[in-house]
């Protein structure tokens, strides 16, 4: 079968390309390995970064309806539960970036995604579980794991962190944190805590934080709770399991700890990224999104960078020299990712911090004007 661009993977990353690159005029084939497609997990942030392209593509308006604008970010010591700074995400905020700062809940956004993707004809298949790429001087070979071929001027691998594809350009691991996540949605109206549904709220404390903010149209509450693990700490292969969840947060105030109770104990999310790569590309194969770049979430950007990633390829593929396309988003994109996985690791010590370092960070965060844009212009502005 022959395609002008074969994309591995149906998730956000993976259906952002497709939809940008169909609607450029561009032959996209979309395989997906699992056997319907869907998205796990619950909510997702969505910065101006990503909301600008998003607004770009015609799809906004639809994901600010099935979600919410906050009116604020909020951090907040998990300990005393004191207010130590804040965001404002009003006009002022919308008028810098040139769009809005909004929460959706995943599968929300990934259904919009994929609707976008029917309707403007993506060609798309479930149950292609691709197994390596050959790339030639003429065209490049998918091999799926049922026997189907495929051929292709180009193929990209936006296959997520455990991409198959990165083995034949990288050929790195992931590289555990420690850290866990535990998550949990659940109907507005049955919070047992006061809780500002108008702000995402960020509770950080030693060795661990709680996240929550309101979801559909401020129906519903979203609540990620993570923690370094003990166990990891002690060398366990298995860590981060449901028992060590309540003694990480013992140690935080009442609201942090009475919104435990609402998480889902069964299943949970150790967290994982790579080191920056420089190099995306083998020929006529580039990677993108979580495949080429994947983050710790402390700057809740994963998604956002994907979109991004969608929007360079897309204005680069427009001359239709493939291996010069993937070189050049390689390019326009590796130092960008890079900064944004090394900043999430920094932010992430510095939310978990103790003794004296928190005391600082405290001092630093309650002391700063909630107007100053200078350490969120690259990222959002960009």
């Amino acid at each position: 079968m022959n395609r002008e661009v074969i994309i591995v993977g149906g998730g956000i990353g993976g259906l952002s390309t497709a939809f940008a690159l169909t609607r450029a005029g561009h032959d996209v084939q979309l395989l997906e390995q699992a056997p319907e497609f869907g998205e796990v997990g619950a909510g997702l942030q969505l910065a101006p970064n990503a909301t600008r392209i998003l607004a770009e593509w015609g799809l906004l308006e639809e994901v600010v309806a099935a979600g919410v604008r906050p009116r604020r970010l909020v951090l907040r010591d998990a300990v005393t539960g004191e207010e130590l700074t804040h965001l404002d995400l009003g006009e002022e905020f919308r008028q810098r970036y040139g769009a809005p700062y909004v929460v959706v809940h995943r599968s929300d956004l990934h259904r919009i995604l994929l609707e976008g993707c029917r309707r403007i004809g993506v060609a798309m298949e479930t149950g292609r579980r691709v197994t390596g790429v050959v790339s030639t001087a003429h065209d490049a070979v998918t091999s799926c794991a049922d026997g189907a071929v495929y051929r292709s001027a180009a193929v990209l691998g936006i296959d997520g962190l455990n991409s198959t594809l990165r083995d034949q350009i990288v050929g790195d691991q992931p590289i555990p944190s420690g850290y866990v996540a535990y998550r949990g949605t659940l109907p507005a109206d049955d919070l047992t805590v006061e809780l500002d549904l108008d702000d995402v709220v960020a509770w950080i404390g030693p060795g661990c934080h709680l996240v929550q903010y309101a979801l559909r149209r401020g129906e519903m509450v979203n609540q990620v709770a993570v923690f370094r693990s003990p166990a990891f700490q002690r060398g366990e292969a298995a860590w981060g399991g449901p028992d060590e969840v309540d003694d990480a947060f013992s140690h935080c105030c009442e609201h942090v700890r009475k919104s435990l109770t609402s998480l889902w104990r069964d299943t949970h999310w150790p967290m994982y990224d790579r080191a920056p790569a420089t190099r995306w590309t083998d020929g006529r194969l580039g990677l993108l999104g979580d495949a080429a770049h994947p983050m710790l979430q402390y700057l809740a950007q994963g998604a956002c960078q994907a979109i991004e990633d969608a929007h360079t390829v897309t204005a680069l593929a427009e001359q239709g020299d493939w291996p010069a396309a993937l070189i050049a988003t390689q390019d326009a994109r590796a130092v960008r990712t890079g900064q944004v996985q090394s900043a999430a690791r920094v932010w992430g010590e510095i939310w978990h911090v103790d003794g004296i370092a928190r005391l600082l960070r405290n001092e630093l965060l309650t002391g700063r004007d909630p107007r100053d844009y200078r350490h969120i212009d690259w990222l959002y502005g960009s």
